[in-house]
């Protein structure tokens, strides 16, 4: 009789472990839905710069978070090597933005680019409230620049 309890204690033992697996293989196996701070925006904006040492640009652009679109306004300055006039269109993503306030304010760059008739260009901006942009596209126009940049975005 000993002998049969043991079995018993080691078939409840392997159904338990057997059990186990599977709660953990469905956890993981299940899809994780982004938290809402976490969730990333389409922006598409369209700049024009000019500048001969310090420079200066404004443009528009568009941030589709959430499935709404909301409309921006862009300003900014750049000190360094700059000289040219370009226009540019650049498309990417913009992530931590905790609420749709957190997108407007002022990004912080630090680049380089080239620009002779055309050219590809790209950036990567953050903000004080955390939020990221990283966007490339094409450019046109004639550019030189090696520069730190500071761009102010206010939501229309």
């Amino acid at each position: 009789m000993p002998q049969n309890r043991e079995q018993g204690t080691a078939s409840y033992l392997r159904a338990g472990r057997l059990i186990a697996v599977m709660l953990l293989a469905l956890v993981f196996a299940t899809p994780v839905a982004p938290a809402f701070a976490q969730a990333a925006g389409q922006v598409h904006v369209r700049i024009v710069k000019a500048g001969l040492l310090v420079g200066g640009g404004v443009g528009s652009g568009t941030l589709t978070y959430r499935g709404k679109a909301y409309r921006f306004r862009i300003t900014g300055m750049s000190f360094g090597i700059t000289a040219g006039a370009t226009v540019g269109r650049f498309d990417g993503w913009a992530s931590g933005i905790r609420e749709i306030g957190d997108f407007a304010g002022t990004y912080s760059s630090v680049g380089g680019g080239f620009a002779l008739v055309g050219g590809v260009n790209g950036v990567h901006l953050r903000n004080e409230k955390g939020v990221t942009i990283v966007m490339q596209g094409p450019k046109a126009g004639l550019e030189l620049a090696a520069n730190i940049s500071q761009i102010t975005i206010s939501l229309k």
